[in-house]
């Protein structure tokens, strides 16, 4: 097993844990990270544009002139597409982007991707997050303790109010419940953050 220092908030040292080589030692599946990337992104797709084409455009039942003698072109319908208010060539529709993937799969992704994290170093356990009144200088002295210089990811055992409320005006740091954890939040942050009562969570909803 992977044994990791526990810290505190104020970046002292209070313990260790043993982290399960299955979930936190395994080979890095770059191909697997990347198809679940992938599906989150595509099923927040709203797919919901849509214009009309010249058969759902109303109006135009009645020829803008006669056929012939002119001098134009031979018109139908002021509802074509070369026409202001036309409809359009070839119009998008509404359609779903959304991804399938199978449930194994995710988990597997989501626990390679975090033992890249813990490989790079990038993987900070710590006894618990919490606040005393929830102030944005709290989170702060929580940052500079650590010497965070780019993106955090810290995810917290439940919804903490005051947790979110202190980190929700730090624009590299983003708090979120281990519950709605995933891959692509691991992904996207270059340190992630883990309570230690988080951690014990992943481990009971996914296996030992």
């Amino acid at each position: 097993m992977a044994n990791v220092k526990v810290y505190n908030m104020q970046n002292v040292e209070v313990g260790e844990m043993n982290l399960s080589d299955a979930f936190f030692q395994r080979e890095y599946n770059e191909a697997l990270v990347h198809q679940a990337v992938v599906t989150r992104l595509a099923n927040e797709r709203q797919g919901t544009k849509g214009s009309l084409t010249r058969t759902e455009v109303r109006g135009g039942g009645k020829k803008p002139y006669r056929q012939k003698g002119t001098g134009n072109a031979r018109q139908g319908s002021t509802r074509a597409p070369q026409f202001i208010k036309g409809g359009v060539v070839f119009a998008p529709k509404a359609r779903d982007f959304s991804i399938k993937m199978n449930k194994k799969a995710k988990i597997a992704a989501l626990y390679s991707a975090l033992s890249k994290k813990l490989a790079d170093k990038n993987l900070v356990v710590i006894d618990e997050v919490a606040v005393a009144e929830g102030k944005t200088k709290e989170m702060v002295a929580f940052v500079d303790a650590f010497k965070f210089d780019s993106s955090v990811l810290v995810v917290m055992c439940n919804n903490d109010e005051k947790v979110i409320r202190a980190a929700s005006n730090l624009q590299k740091v983003q708090t979120l419940p281990v519950e709605q954890l995933s891959t692509y939040e691991v992904v996207k942050y270059n340190t992630v953050v883990l309570a230690k009562g988080s951690v014990e969570k992943l481990l009971e909803v996914h296996g030992k």
